[in-house]
């Protein structure tokens, strides 16, 4: 006999939860729906808050510990609102030798971020990736989804102005 637990209620009258809980819904409520279920609340508000990793948790019947390690573990799962633009600095091994690591320290200089972190106006999000698989152009930036390489600070801040006054 199988016994069926109830769900969760949506944690509010966003539409955009039934738009969550029908992903997860499609699966079945299994737990390997998990980053599925994730990426589902990801794009739908932007980021992952605590409010919905407890949903998901509830909804898939797994421990909270769980859910935050699996959306911590992945670099593409955010925990904060992010600015209206990106920019993540490649630091892995070529990129670093050919100056990611003097890259990020001119967009703390200039912007007034570390890793990790939005400027209070919103506009800008900065992080960085162990690889973005663009060693030919190291050091490699991605800044909303375009790649561009070679940059020292004064070119890269200068993009970042270019896309920010836009």
């Amino acid at each position: 006999m199988t016994i069926q637990r109830s769900r969760p209620s949506l944690p509010s009258n966003d539409k955009r939860w039934k738009l969550v809980n029908a992903t997860m819904r499609r699966s079945g409520y299994a737990a390997h729906a998990l980053i599925e279920a994730l990426h589902s609340v990801q794009d739908a508000f932007g980021y992952l808050d605590e409010d919905a990793m407890i949903f998901v948790a509830d909804s898939l019947d797994l421990p909270l510990s769980k859910v935050y390690g699996v959306a911590t573990f992945y670099h593409l799962f955010m925990l904060k609102p992010q600015g209206r633009h990106s920019c993540v600095v490649c630091t892995g091994t070529a990129c670093y030798i050919q100056g990611a690591g003097s890259l990020v320290e001119g967009l703390e200089q200039r912007f007034g971020v570390n890793p990790g972190e939005t400027t209070a106006d919103g506009a800008l999000s900065v992080m960085t990736a162990r690889c973005v698989g663009a060693c030919g152009l190291a050091p490699a930036v991605v800044i909303d989804n375009q790649v561009f390489g070679k940059l020292n600070n004064d070119a890269l801040n200068a993009k970042l102005e270019q896309e920010i006054a836009q």
